[in-house]
């Protein structure tokens, strides 16, 4: 399989546009209705065990929908969160996406082991501009048999390293192998999310399946423009910030 013969394009005739704004309107009245929507995250090499304390009790006073952890404090944010109704994300061959599938398979299942109920996984970004999309199915199939069925799996596209015919075509894979949602960035690359490219997501995948924007959210106003554009889920490391306007 190639690029120049996959044909997933974007569906973007007006009646899929129209199911998609009804389909993924999100009612935001105030910073704090944002809160449920974000994963607050501290992926920082350099992270303290008192950096990752506050961020979980961070996200149990303001409500946010998640921690965004590195995967070695996923055990230590279960045990921290436990019956507080905060969920615990971590990334899998972050932030680059350049290691094997069974390396990335390995990971997700000993998150998972570890307490991890969200796995945000970097796509094999360098195999997708190459046009072999086999192999990248197959590494985004390796990951998601990894995970369980009540695991939440997100795959990051590293939106800014693609051109938007590559945005498309990731899109749709992650869609085609069943993720529950397309994550536009690491936040460690070039650049973060774009308006631009969340609709272009919204408007590729339809609109029942997630959209996580992430990457240099740092406003309210730039959260509310990414949830305008179709994000349902938000990476954040100003989340505190953001919801206290």
């Amino acid at each position: 399989m190639d690029i120049d013969n996959f044909s997933f394009k974007p569906d973007l005739d007006n009646k899929n546009k129209q199911n998609f704004s009804e389909g993924c309107k999100i009612q935001i009245n105030s910073p704090t209705d944002l809160a449920p929507y974000i994963d607050h995250t501290l992926l920082k090499p350099d992270a303290t065990e008192s950096q990752i304390n506050k961020l979980c009790e961070e996200a149990i006073k303001y409500g946010f929908y998640s921690v965004c952890v590195n995967p070695v404090w996923v055990g230590y944010c279960t045990k921290k969160l436990r019956g507080n109704g905060v969920k615990v994300c971590t990334v899998v061959a972050f932030p680059l996406g350049a290691t094997d599938s069974k390396t990335k398979a390995y990971e997700a299942r000993n998150a998972i082991e570890n307490g991890a109920s969200e796995i945000d996984m970097v796509i094999n970004v360098g195999a997708l501009k190459d046009g072999d999309l086999a192999t990248v199915e197959e590494d985004l199939r390796a990951v998601l048999r990894a995970c369980r069925s009540t695991t939440t799996t997100k795959a990051i596209i590293e939106t800014c390293l693609l051109t938007d015919e590559e945005k498309v075509i990731a899109s749709q894979l992650v869609k085609k192998v069943g993720y529950d949602f397309v994550k536009t960035s690491t936040g460690f690359s070039t650049a973060g999310a774009t308006v631009y490219d969340v609709a272009l997501i919204r408007r590729t995948v339809g609109s029942k399946m997630g959209i996580k924007a992430a990457g240099g959210i740092r406003t309210f106003e730039d959260a509310l423009k990414m949830i305008k554009a179709g994000a349902t889920r938000l990476g954040c490391s100003a989340s505190v910030k953001i919801v206290s306007v």
